[in-house]
């Protein structure tokens, strides 16, 4: 079998596609930065079954080249690759990906807009490349769709691809309101939306349109006849391998940035570098285990091991000496007591409430624990204790929807003297007690800004 990389072609013994030359051009110019696309998979590709006749894009893994990519004067061409190449290197269609997770909706073609932007502005200062006609690069979109008057190394500095394309996608559904309550106009989005080209599902699952504000239609027009060059990524079905990717790639980024230094491919170190996350799972079962774990005491009522052992003496033969009293550990407890407190006033989705849930079970069937959920909003629903290992948080109805009152559920809950409560809200409520056991906020991502009463604060992204 094989160990030829199955995007490649070979010809005469050597690999070779169609960014060959360019990639050669790029390792000449910048040793270290150019070389960032020896990491990346190339295949040449006759049409792409999605997007029709394609000169160059990637799938975060792979750079694919249509036939016209060979037609272009050699500048051009390794312009288009070292710009698909930062595309994979900064992670753009993985974190489209996250992205939808975390809001919902994203428009496709705004988004490649908006990583286009960033892309080109960091290559724009080489004078041994050429960018396509009609490139968008940073501080223009910011200039012309946010009214920001930034030059590129600000602007590069200070942008990151996330907090543009919020920036610029003002799109609203046709007829649509604000709820009442903060946060339920925002879960509506992302309940009713999802679908590409920024489409909402209305009545009978008909597609419902959103319409571009002022911010995202002037973008549009900046991007006019651009071509979108982000493919589905290709490791999407894989999120629990993105935390150690994102690392690989940031470390190989900025070893390459310093090894060319002057030279770099990078204007300058980004903003825009692949973020690397710690699962929120990994944070909350490090945050359990130490709060639940048995802690063990001295017991002055039985020796310690070490003083059994050496039948209480220390020595040899006739000289052997008493030693002093060695006290022993005890459990100061036998099931440690979790309290779970569930904020149903309507701002937890079901998706992420049993992803919770189940993390929950998992953590407290390994140490032991007993549960004790609790559900309300401005008052206690419901009361549930489980003995540990038979819990099945999957199973309870969450039902609520009115305000919300921090204090009902967190007093209900001193009642039963937990080792430790966890509150899943979008802390939008108020909290008139402070309880004498340790509180965890488990709080969704598009709420990450709110501030917690007191504890700590654990983002569920």
């Amino acid at each position: 079998m094989s160990n030829e990389p199955p995007s490649t072609r070979r010809r005469g013994g050597v690999y070779c596609h169609r960014g060959t030359r360019a990639i050669q051009r790029m390792v000449e110019f910048a040793p270290s930065s150019g070389g960032l696309a020896l990491w990346v998979h190339h295949l040449d590709v006759e049409t792409d079954p999605d997007q029709g006749p394609l000169i160059a894009a990637n799938d975060g893994a792979t750079i694919y080249y249509g036939p016209a990519f060979e037609r272009l004067p050699l500048p051009i061409q390794v312009g288009l690759v070292a710009h698909q190449v930062l595309h994979i290197a900064l992670r753009h269609p993985q974190r489209m990906v996250a992205l939808r997770r975390l809001i919902g909706d994203v428009d496709p073609e705004l988004y490649n807009l908006c990583a286009d932007a960033i892309v080109n502005s960091a290559l724009g200062h080489l004078s041994w490349l050429e960018l396509p006609d009609r490139s968008v690069r940073l501080e223009e979109l910011l200039s012309d769709a946010l009214g920001i008057r930034q030059g590129a190394e600000t602007a590069l500095l200070e942008w990151d691809l996330e907090r543009l394309y919020r920036a610029i996608d003002d799109r609203r559904s046709q007829g649509s309101q604000r709820g009442s309550r903060r946060g339920t106009g925002e879960r509506q989005e992302s309940e009713t939306g999802g679908g590409p080209g920024g489409q909402q599902q209305g009545e009978a699952g008909r597609a419902v349109p959103r319409e571009d504000g002022p911010r995202a239609a002037q973008a549009r027009a900046l991007g006019w006849g651009m071509l979108r060059d982000l493919l589905p990524a290709a490791d999407a079905e894989h999120p629990e391998l993105e935390t150690e990717q994102s690392r690989e790639w940031r470390e190989r980024i900025t070893r390459a940035h310093a090894g060319d230094g002057a030279h770099s491919m990078l204007r300058t170190l980004l903003a825009d570098l692949p973020k690397v996350r710690t699962p929120w799972e990994q944070l909350l079962r490090t945050q359990l285990t130490r709060g639940l774990a048995h802690t063990p005491d001295l017991s002055w009522s039985r020796p310690a091991r070490s003083y059994i052992a050496n039948q209480g003496r220390v020595g040899r033969g006739a000289r052997r000496l008493r030693m002093p009293w060695e006290p022993g550990h005890a459990s100061t407890r036998a099931v440690t007591r979790l309290a779970v407190m569930v904020d149903v006033s309507g701002s937890i989705d079901a998706a992420l409430l049993e992803r919770f849930a189940r993390e929950i079970e998992a953590i407290t069937r390994r140490l032991e624990s007993r549960i004790v959920v609790i559900i309300g909003d401005d008052r206690v629903r419901d009361v549930q204790v489980f003995e540990p290992g038979r819990s099945n948080l999957r199973g309870i109805r969450f039902e609520g929807g009115g305000g919300t009152d921090f204090t009902p559920l967190l007093r209900e809950a001193e009642r039963f003297a937990p080792d430790m409560g966890v509150f899943l809200t979008d802390l939008d409520g108020r909290a008139d007690a402070c309880p004498s056991y340790p509180v965890l906020w488990a709080v969704p991502a598009r709420h990450a800004d709110m501030e917690a009463p007191f504890g700590r604060k654990l983002v569920l992204d």
